[in-house]
Formats: structure tokens, C-alpha cells, sequence
């Protein structure tokens, strides 16, 4: 569940095509690495922010706790801990080595989806022959951070891993009805299903669907024109440009 307004990979090329989080787009920008240890979880940087996979448990550990804090924040009780799972993907941004945003981005198993405890009946719906299901869930950013990009890229590095990596079609997202309407405009997410308590944060709940055909459409379409926002009214913009995205899944393919 949102609560703010707005399985390993190798290590990136230190010299690439990479989003700058200052309103303008670089080319082949270097940056250095502090340790080999933090290099094998950085999936992208800038000069701004960086976004790394939490796949040990200090990094579940740490974005654990930011989900938490932000829940708090919103009034959501219970702790919520983000645990080590075959297949859950969950990426962390920071800013300055402060950790500022994290998302968990969850395929679809025999274990099925955690949408599946209060919205089955609906997620069963898009489950068939030929598709694959997907879902994102403990999802944090600070809103004080103010960055689109780091948003942006959090979500499109999740697009990458499930369309690309696991050839995910369809993607579903739990949030409380304030948010509905930002996801809906910003993302293209949709509705499934009525409003329903969500035991977890104990708060009411929508159940939110985005085909990945619809959203690798905007990203051709926008993604990499944050230059012109004001184009259109969504998230889209700040995603990487095609070429850019293509650089960045041809470098997490070669090392999944």
C-alpha cells in the first residue's frame, strides 16, 4: 500500500547511459563505487540517487525499516517486514546515503500473490493461459525526497524485471482509496473489484490492475521527455528513454 502522496545482478558498467535526477538527461556519465560489496547491488546511479537491490538482510533489514516508518506515518499499525523470498525483487533508492524509497516487486507462483488474501476472486480472473502475474507491494518513498526520477525509476526498474526478465503481463497494486487516483492518472493502473478491509494495515483497500502492454506503450511514447512534462499528465515522462531502458535490461538480463 502506497504511503506517500506523490534475483541478483552483477555490476552495472561504470561508465553508461544514465538518468540524471537534476531535470537533465546525461550520456555516459561515470561513477565510482565505494566497495564490492555495494557494487554487486547497485542495479543504477547518478550523480543524485542510486537504486540497489535489497537482497541481503541488511538491506530487507533497512528498507523494512523505512516501510515501517512510513507506515506509521500514514497510521497503518502492525510491523511489516520484508522477508527473503525466491520470488520477490525488492530495490531501494537513496539520495545522498540516505535511503529514501523501496518497493517490492512480487511474480506470481504457486504461492500465489499477496492480493490473493482479500482480492482471489479478482486476481483469478487475469490468471489463464498465457499470463503471468505480478504484483507490487511494500512500497515507501519519502515525500520529502521530492525526486520523480527516483520514483520513476523504481518503477520502471520493477517494468524491466517483470515484463522483460519474467515476461510478466499483468500487474496489481493494493492501495487506499486516497491514493486510487493518483495511480490511475499517473500510472494507468485500474480498478478490479469493489473497496475491501485490508487486515494487514487495517484500512480499506482498492485492488489496482495495469496491463504491462499499456505501460510499455507510455514508456515508448514518453518515457526519456521529462524536459516536456507538461505533455501529459502522468509519471511517464521521468521513466528512462527506450534506449536507455534497453542498456539498462541488456546489462540486468546478462547477469540475472
Amino acid at each position: 500500500m502506497l504511503t506517500s502522496e506523490i534475483r541478483h545482478i552483477g555490476v552495472p558498467e561504470r561508465s553508461s547511459t544514465i538518468l540524471s535526477a537534476d531535470s537533465h538527461r546525461r550520456s555516459d556519465i561515470g561513477f565510482d563505487l565505494a566497495s564490492d560489496d555495494e557494487a554487486n547491488t547497485i542495479v543504477f546511479s547518478t550523480n543524485d540517487f542510486r537504486i540497489r537491490l535489497a537482497d541481503t538482510e541488511v538491506g530487507r533489514n533497512s528498507a523494512s525499516m523505512l516501510v515501517n516508518k512510513m507506515y506509521s506515518w500514514r497510521g497503518y499499525p502492525g510491523l511489516h517486514k520484508i522477508k527473503d523470498n525466491p520470488n520477490q525483487i525488492t530495490l531501494a533508492a537513496s539520495m545522498k546515503d540516505t535511503l529514501v524509497g523501496t518497493i517490492t516487486l512480487s511474480i506470481d507462483s504457486a504461492a500465489g500473490l499477496m492480493a490473493d488474501e482479500i482480492f482471489k476472486a479478482e486476481v483469478d480472473k487475469h490468471r489463464g493461459p498465457g499470463s503471468k502475474l505480478c504484483e507490487l507491494t511494500k512500497l515507501a518513498f519519502d515525500a520529502d525526497a521530492d525526486s520523480p526520477f527516483a520514483l520513476a525509476a523504481l518503477f520502471h526498474i520493477c517494468f524491466i524485471y517483470a515484463r522483460r526478465i519474467h515476461h510478466c503481463t499483468d500487474a496489481f497494486i493494493e492501495v487506499n482509496p486516497r491514493h486510487r487516483r493518483y495511480y490511475e492518472r499517473m500510472l494507468g493502473f485500474k480498478q478490479e473489484g469493489e473497496l475491501k478491509m485490508n487486515p494487514r494495515v487495517s484500512a480499506p483497500a482498492y485492488l489496482l490492475c495495469l496491463q504491462l502492454d499499456h505501460m510499455e506503450e507510455q514508456i515508448l511514447k514518453h518515457g526519456g521527455t521529462s524536459d516536456h512534462p507538461e505533455l501529459t499528465r502522468s509519471l511517464y515522462p521521468y521513466f528512462f528513454s527506450p534506449r536507455e531502458e534497453a542498456g539498462i535490461t541488456q546489462r540486468l538480463i546478462s547477469n540475472y
